[in-house]
């Protein structure tokens, strides 16, 4: 397998930064304008069949400033609005892009929609992670050992003990519509209060790219998707920047049962099958994996 210096990633990261902001200003361009909104077969959820010329042109964009790096490093290209050519499969890297992540957001003129690039690792471990806001203009970065830049700062994770009781926060914006909801909710509050958190707050406005986001930026803090026998549950590209984030900033991103995530998996890009956990404390991982088990 091709090894990538510290040099070439620094420099990949870079590349990602640059095609990540341009194509969040085109975004941020089309946001206070009227867009015909389709829908495409995907996951069984609302949020994964939309899709509007937004995020073809986004992808375009995206996809024209990395071609230079896939030739000069042999990288395979998945995007989400192109059908997987299987290429990331044999190379020993691939690009991993969601154009506009949240799009259901977006079309509803809320914020909760981003760009998200991850460099992954034939393995499927993530390598490099990219997502910017268009509508705040914040831009998260990691490069595998090189740490977590936001706006392009060092980002250390806020110490936020139990000892200040915080709210514990979930975030996600498909929960409430689970019929398992009203059984969740009420263990998710047993389970803040019996680890000393002062109660518990629900997030659902964002996709799940900024989902993973905000709980970095609000820790204590949970995001996670149930394993389910149908199809979706977000596929590589909703997680694997984020789960590069993660890693670099110290936090954990699993499937949910404590696993690495499966982020080129043959066969298909979805990831219902494992679930996902995304948490800021090792103690929440534990008491989520179990939770989980337990209802869903």
């Amino acid at each position: 397998m091709m090894k990538l210096s510290a040099d070439d990633l620094r420099y990949l990261g870079e590349c990602a930064v640059l095609a990540a902001t341009q194509a969040g200003k085109l975004i941020e361009e089309y946001a206070s304008k009227t867009v015909k909104v389709e829908h495409k077969q995907a996951g069984d959820s609302i949020a994964s069949q939309v899709v509007t010329e937004v995020d073809i042109k986004s992808e375009a964009i995206i996809v024209e400033a990395l071609q230079p790096t896939c030739k000069k490093y042999a990288l395979a290209l998945l995007t989400e609005e192109t059908e997987d050519d299987q290429s990331r499969l044999e190379k020993d890297y691939f690009w991993c892009v969601d154009p506009m992540d949240g799009t259901l957001a977006f079309t509803e003129s809320v914020p909760g929609y981003s760009v998200s690039i991850a460099l992954v690792a034939q393995t499927g471990e993530p390598i490099i992670g990219v997502v910017y806001d268009p509508v705040t203009h914040t831009l998260y970065s990691a490069v595998k050992g090189q740490g977590v830049l936001r706006n392009g700062q060092e980002w250390v994770l806020a110490d936020r003990s139990k000892s200040s009781r915080p709210l514990l926060q979930i975030c996600d914006r498909g929960m409430l519509q689970q019929g398992y909801y009203p059984e969740l909710k009420q263990l998710l509050t047993t389970l803040a209060i019996e680890n000393g958190y002062s109660g518990l707050e629900i997030q659902e406005s964002n996709g799940a790219v900024l989902n993973a986001c905000a709980v970095l930026e609000n820790a204590p803090a949970v995001y996670f998707k149930c394993p389910k026998p149908e199809q979706g549950g977000g596929s590589i590209w909703d997680f694997a920047a984020t789960a590069a984030i993660f890693n670099e900033a110290g936090a954990t991103a699993t499937d949910a049962a404590g696993l690495v995530l499966e982020l080129n998996r043959a066969g298909s890009t979805y990831m219902h099958h494992r679930g996902v956990l995304f948490t800021t404390e090792q103690t929440l991982q534990s008491d989520f994996q179990y939770l989980i088990k337990e209802v869903c």
